[in-house]
């Protein structure tokens, strides 16, 4: 007897248990048991995601447009990685947070990247992503200065940094004047109504697609002359930039970070009015971006990131030695520092 109760209840509970498991897998309506499968497996994909971290070089605006496209069109997400894009507190301060290590990588230019490593600061660029000078010398259009060695006996607005009056002084001394007889005034970045009250006959540190085109809609049109046609390097204006290590341990993650933002870049040429409607979406409150200046600045920007025949982001290493080369003439870096080092093209 006891046998067979003890049957009974075991089959009763078996039975039980099937018609619960049938239910449950057979049910569409029991949306927690039936998704949670689902929900794991996304948890799960979440967890491949690599986090890697970018610096801009200044506020968002038209130059970063290609991370934003990779960002929200999914290219990092395809690549397996999660972008933290960030902005700078301090500008100057991207490279050495990059060394560091407090983040993985950062947008600078070709000449500071040969000057950190000059002060033992370890980066190296990994990306040319603007091709040409945006920093441009410029004076009012239509006035007396026609180039470079009308400057003799005149004031120039700069920022203070060494490197953008030893262009100056290059691009005089290249046009036939005295590079010595020419007053350098600091304006700090306020280069805009240094030029437009007079203050000073021309500046160098505004950029073709940023103080010229706010000048010339604020009234005060100007020529822009360019420091590559006047004996200075036709650097890189910005470049993408990881640390030596970084590069050493997360190679593979930073190619596929190059991939993704290839991507982007194809997109923003592609779609300029779309990825400056995703750039507005990372509009900072701070500085407030201007839809007619982001345009006019895109249209100047992409022809300038350009590589041609080469993949976007290719870094010729002939650049890279003329700029070292330039640099070394100014007393801006040491001898003991290599081209070689301080560039890779992944």
């Amino acid at each position: 007897m006891m046998k067979k109760a003890k049957t009974n209840w075991t089959t009763k509970v078996v039975l039980a248990a099937l018609l619960l498991v049938t239910s449950g897998c057979g049910s569409g309506s029991d949306g927690a048991d039936h998704n949670e499968p689902a929900a794991t497996d996304a948890s799960a994909a979440e967890q491949k995601l690599e986090k890697i971290s970018i610096m801009l070089d200044w506020y968002p605006n038209a130059v970063h447009s290609f991370l934003y496209a990779a960002q929200k069109n999914g290219y990092f997400e395809k690549q397996g990685l999660e972008v933290d894009i960030q902005m700078p507190a301090d500008t100057n301060d991207a490279l050495k947070l990059v060394a560091a290590g407090k983040i993985d990588l950062a947008l600078s230019y070709q000449p500071q990247v040969l000057m950190a490593r000059g002060e033992n600061i370890p980066v190296k660029s990994i990306a040319a992503i603007v091709r040409h000078p945006l920093n441009h010398l410029m004076v009012p259009e239509g006035g007396t200065i026609k180039s470079p060695k009308d400057l003799v006996g005149k004031k120039v607005g700069y920022s203070s940094i060494p490197l953008y009056e030893a262009m100056m002084r290059t691009m005089i001394k290249e046009d036939g004047g005295n590079s010595q007889a020419v007053e350098m005034i600091d304006v700090g970045f306020s280069f805009i109504p240094a030029i437009s009250t007079k203050k000073v006959d021309a500046i160098i540190g505004g950029f073709i697609n940023h103080e010229q085109l706010l000048l010339a809609k604020e009234g005060h049109p100007m020529t822009a002359i360019n420091p590559a046609d006047y004996g200075v390097p036709d650097y890189y204006e910005l470049v993408l930039v990881a640390s030596d290590q970084g590069l050493s341990k997360k190679q593979a993650i930073l190619a596929k970070f190059v991939a993704a933002m290839t991507e982007g870049q194809q997109f923003v040429s592609e779609n300029t009015e779309q990825a400056l409607s995703i750039l507005f979406e990372h509009e900072d409150q701070t500085s407030p971006l201007d839809k007619e200046i982001e345009t006019k600045s895109l249209a100047i920007l992409l022809p300038l990131m350009d590589a041609g025949e080469q993949a976007f982001g290719y870094q010729d290493p002939a650049s890279w030695t003329s700029v070292r080369e330039w640099l070394l003439a100014n007393e801006l870096l040491p001898s003991t520092i290599k081209a070689e080092d301080a560039f890779s093209n992944l």
